[in-house]
């Protein structure tokens, strides 16, 4: 038997069944090694001493599935019938999140999702038919500036439709964030930067990681 890989004894740390619908969000990032500390080159160009991973939670189906539960039981309510997620992170999480909505409300929900454009906007792409009595949600992993789930929700306007609400994993945002519509987020994981040349990890003399590269 092939020896099992080295992220496999932090994720049997985490307990299952109940326990596992009690952990917080961010116990879940921890564990599956999502919540990473170092010196990093975030999206903005600021630095930022910790990074969140998500594809490092996502990769584990028991994860992906509590996670999709999560958001489901937030949406539900909307009485949803399609997810809208962008890509890459949000396209998984809008197909399980359409998958436990469907088991809970007992009939067809759709997950589909958003595909960059040109000039920063988002489209749907592949023909999914969309009609304007379409009772929309979007989700999404984390929300920073809110970019990407503008765009999202932008692009199912476009289509005919108007979404309802929308859920991420983790709302590390600043300040204020407004798409368009409510987001509601599954927890909050605070994570400070700074300009450059300004952080502990310039201070330090740290190498510089860009997140999604070498990382």
């Amino acid at each position: 038997m092939e020896p099992l890989p080295a992220a496999a004894p932090r994720l049997a740390a985490l307990p299952r069944g109940s326990a596992l619908e009690g952990a917080s969000i961010e116990e879940l990032f921890s564990v599956a090694g999502a919540l990473r500390s170092g010196h990093f080159l975030l999206k903005s160009g600021r630095h930022s001493d910790r990074y969140l991973e998500k594809f490092a939670v996502l990769q584990y189906p028991v994860l992906a599935v509590e996670i999709g539960r999560r958001l489901a039981d937030a949406l539900i309510d909307r009485d949803p019938t399609l997810v809208v997620g962008p890509t890459t992170g949000g396209a998984l999480l809008a197909l399980e999140t359409a998958r436990q909505l469907e088991a809970t409300l007992g009939r067809t929900v759709r997950g589909v999702f958003a595909e960059p454009m040109e000039r920063g906007t988002r489209g749907l792409r592949r023909g999914w038919p969309i009609s304007s009595g379409e009772r929309v949600v979007l989700v999404d992993d984390i929300l920073t500036t809110g970019a990407s789930l503008a765009e999202t929700l932008n692009a199912v306007r476009i289509a005919g439709a108007v979404p309802l609400a929308a859920a991420v994993i983790v709302d590390r945002s600043t300040g204020p964030v407004d798409i368009g519509c409510p987001i509601l987020a599954l927890g909050r994981i605070e994570i400070g930067s700074w300009d450059n040349g300004a952080c502990p990890g310039c201070l330090a003399g740290q190498p510089l990681v860009k997140p999604g590269s070498s990382v």
